[in-house]
């Protein structure tokens, strides 16, 4: 998962893109890039590395981003590696010096890669898909006739980037001397949204990722750019669009309202907040269901994303609601972590509990979804250690049983803990007295109520159903490389090559 941002401004947008990238900040914590273009002297600026966006970005380096347009990008590393090479935007300088950055995946990637060389002589010099995206822009904007590049033209390129791209893809482009470019899949799968801010000089524009970076920055959410579309921002501040695919189909992916949006973002009309209060009052009535005279004394979440599911889930069970993990935000994401051992010691650095809100209690605990299972069991023994009398579980997602490919770094089928398992045996596993999961309607029924106009989701870690299609074959690939051995050996191969380069 990654985070996206363009602005064309009416002064320097060096400033809003920082803002705009440190509010997308939980979309990315691996790397950070922004590329400004410098109309006086007719010039890309580029900055990007590894680390969050306070320190990928000096003062020094802010001061050499002049320009008035510009586009930004925080990395969450999924296909490809965490090496600082892979950093986004990437550029190419032909044709006209293009600069890019994708949240998504490419699941043909392999074969685009051997396709741009082959019949497009390019080389592609990193393992990242988003390098391979924009050498297919390039190339299609290549074949377009004439030195001037026009707005139907660059639409035209988008067009063949659909035909010949597969998976999930919202794009942001800068064209030298001509303005931003924003596109997204045919299905929709990741989000992107367009603003606009009106100056006494004129309107200025923006796309993002979420709508939470406009709300920051002081822009006004226009709409969603749909799937399939095109919109380009030319240096004159003229709004153009264009639907670019033959097949559109919303398809967002559901668990960016599950886990990934912050809840004060609407992402293709649906109220994030809104939507985990309803997953969380269904999951609350499902309970009920089961076990109407449950003997729950208290609801607790597992912070930070399940609090507004956790609240509702208490209000409709009708027990207290408290807070009973403190965080230590200054650790990563475990489930991305490779090892088990590592992950482990890593959950007990990130959570303490408090005792007194345990001490005696049967206690629910919910969480936004059950991955690998290893936090979850960490956390429960937590709450037994911490006096808890007994530990019942709940998830705000159904049980996630296949590999994302379109942009999640989660790990393979088999070390996902329902992958094989019944609802009983993940209880068992994580040792809880009971486990409660979503239902996949229900959760489908939560974020659909905020807009009934959204026919389809990509709810394909549920199902393993893929909106794109997946081919065995692809599959059984993403389970070597995702697996923590596969891991393990790039994270080695990366030490030892930092260390013959004397890093």
């Amino acid at each position: 998962m990654c985070g996206i941002i363009g602005i064309v401004g009416r002064s320097a947008v060096n400033q809003a893109l920082y803002d705009g990238l440190t509010v997308l900040q939980h979309r990315g914590q691996d790397a950070a890039g922004i590329v400004t273009y410098d109309r006086s002297h007719r010039r890309l600026n580029l900055r990007k590395g590894k680390g969050l966006v306070r320190d990928v970005f000096q003062e020094r380096h802010m001061l050499r981003l002049e320009g008035d347009a510009g586009i930004g990008h925080v990395r969450y590393p999924t296909a490809g590696s965490s090496a600082s090479a892979e950093s986004q935007p990437f550029y190419v300088n032909s044709p006209y010096g293009i600069a890019l950055g994708h949240n998504g995946n490419l699941i043909n990637a392999e074969a685009l890669r051997l396709e741009l060389f082959r019949q497009d002589r390019r080389h592609i010099n990193t393992d990242s898909d988003s390098e391979i995206l924009l050498n297919v822009l390039a190339q299609e904007l290549h074949r377009q006739d004439g030195l001037q590049l026009t707005p139907e033209q660059l639409f035209e390129a988008v067009a063949g980037v659909h035909r010949r791209c597969v998976g999930a893809y919202a794009a942001v482009a800068i064209i030298a001397g001509y303005g931003v470019l924003a596109f997204r899949d045919p299905y929709g799968i990741r989000p992107a949204v367009l603003g606009r801010r009106e100056t006494p000089q004129g309107p200025e524009y923006i796309v993002a990722s979420e709508s939470v970076a406009l709300d920051v920055l002081g822009f006004e959410l226009v709409r969603d750019i749909a799937p399939g579309e095109a919109v380009f921002i030319d240096l004159d501040f003229r709004l153009h669009s264009r639907q670019c695919a033959e097949r559109a189909v919303l398809s967002p992916c559901i668990f960016e309202y599950v886990y990934f949006a912050r809840p004060d973002s609407v992402l293709d009309d649906v109220f994030v907040h809104k939507a985990r209060m309803r997953m969380g009052d269904l999951l609350g009535a499902r309970i009920l269901e089961q076990w109407p005279d449950h003997d729950v004394d208290v609801v607790i979440p597992i912070p930070d994303t399940s609090r507004t599911a956790a609240q509702e889930l208490a209000h409709r069970l009708g027990v207290k609601y408290r807070e009973g993990f403190i965080k230590n935000r200054y650790i990563g994401r475990t489930f991305i972590m490779p090892g088990q051992q590592q992950r482990r010691r890593s959950v007990r650095q990130k959570l303490n509990p408090i005792g007194l809100e345990f001490r005696g209690k049967n206690v629910l605990l919910v969480d936004d979804s059950i991955v690998r299972g290893t936090t979850s069991r960490e956390i429960v023994q937590m709450a037994r250690d911490a006096g808890a009398r007994r530990v019942y579980f709940a998830s705000a997602a159904p049980p996630i049983r296949y590999p994302n490919v379109y942009g999640i770094d989660m790990p393979s089928a088999s070390e996902l803990i329902a992958h094989g398992r019944t609802e009983e045996e993940v209880c068992a596993v994580i040792g809880a007295d009971r486990l409660f999961y979503q239902a996949l309607e229900d959760l489908v029924a939560a974020v659909r109520t905020g807009n009934p106009r959204i026919r389809r989701f990509d709810t394909s870690v549920f199902t393993g159903e893929y909106v794109t299609g997946v081919s065995p074959e692809y599959l059984r690939l993403l389970e070597v490389e995702r697996s923590d051995e596969a891991k393990a050996r790039r994270d080695r191969d990366y030490a030892e090559l930092a260390i013959h380069n004397g890093g």
